[in-house]
């Protein structure tokens, strides 16, 4: 299983066509079932030593397509989480108090603190994602000099890149553990999700003629998916390329991937007894028993 794990990690010369978007049948969908019930147990119990702990913050990125799974696939990998310990966060578009800040402020500000879980769904990507694809939107971030999405810097991108990867490279530094996962959909399946949400009653809600628009531009997004991703996948802050036309496999790619990394952090441990409780603890047990 680790070898498989390990062709989903992508490297600064990652190319979107080389990753599939369905691994069946190396995986099929019955052992990603059963396996994500073993899995997501492991994790949360890691998650309450963590807690305990209260030196590390895990943030947990998911990033892909309109229908790629984002939000199920974050219910059913963290259902066995105790909910104190976790922080779920949806970033929508930027409200005008956003917009007053730069781009990182509203990501930066829901940070999950020590010995907590924060998932971001969607994130501090879609600022080289969204607003390239649609530079227009960029307008509305008030940058000096940027007037039009003629003034935008031949150079801009890459130093957005070069931005994000030293705000991750200082939360790692401060003992965050990030995790960053492209949910991998193919253009047929998100088709044949869009045409469920069309035709079944219970999905009509989630349907919208902007996921249409969006779908015209899905070469242009995989393009930008494809440069951010060879940019900012760094040792400190790996991409995971997520086959996601199964969802089942892809949330147990997910919960394998992230169990798989936190167990090998040796020093995250239940913290001692104090000394000074410690040698009177005898004593604190007896005064229990002793008053019922």
């Amino acid at each position: 299983m680790n070898k498989l794990l390990k062709k989903f990690t992508a490297d600064n010369h990652f190319i979107m066509a080389d990753h599939p978007t369905d691994v069946r049948p190396d995986i099929t969908e019955e052992e990603a079932i059963e396996g994500l019930k073993k899995v997501r147990k492991q994790i949360a119990k890691i998650q309450d030593v963590i807690y305990a702990h209260n030196k590390y913050a895990v943030l947990i990125c998911f990033q892909g397509m309109d229908t790629a799974g984002k939000d199920s696939l974050i219910r059913e990998v963290f259902q066995k989480f105790n909910a104190r310990g976790v922080v779920v966060h949806s970033f929508k578009t930027p409200t005008s108090k956003e917009l007053q800040h730069d781009y990182l402020w509203r990501h930066a500000v829901a940070l999950p603190e020590k010995g907590k879980f924060g998932v971001f769904n969607r994130t501090h990507y879609e600022n080289v994602l969204v607003t390239r694809v649609h530079p227009e939107y960029l307008l509305n971030e008030n940058i000096p000099g940027i007037d039009t999405v003629e003034d935008i810097p031949k150079d801009f991108w890459k130093t957005r890149y070069d931005q994000i990867n030293a705000f991750e490279q200082h939360v790692v530094n401060n003992g965050t553990i990030v995790f960053k996962f492209f949910l991998h959909l193919s253009k047929d399946e998100q088709k044949n999700r869009l045409l469920r949400r069309l035709e079944q009653e219970k999905h009509n809600w989630k349907f919208s003629p902007g996921d249409l628009k969006e779908r015209e531009l899905w070469d242009q997004y995989m393009t930008c998916y494809q440069e951010a991703i060879q940019h900012t996948s760094k040792k400190h802050a790996p991409w995971h390329i997520i086959p996601s036309d199964n969802k089942a496999i892809s949330r147990y790619l997910v919960a394998k991937i992230i169990l798989e990394k936190l167990k090998k952090y040796k020093d995250i441990q239940y913290p001692e007894m104090p000394p000074e409780i410690e040698q009177h603890k005898a004593v604190y047990k007896r005064e229990l028993e002793d008053n019922g």
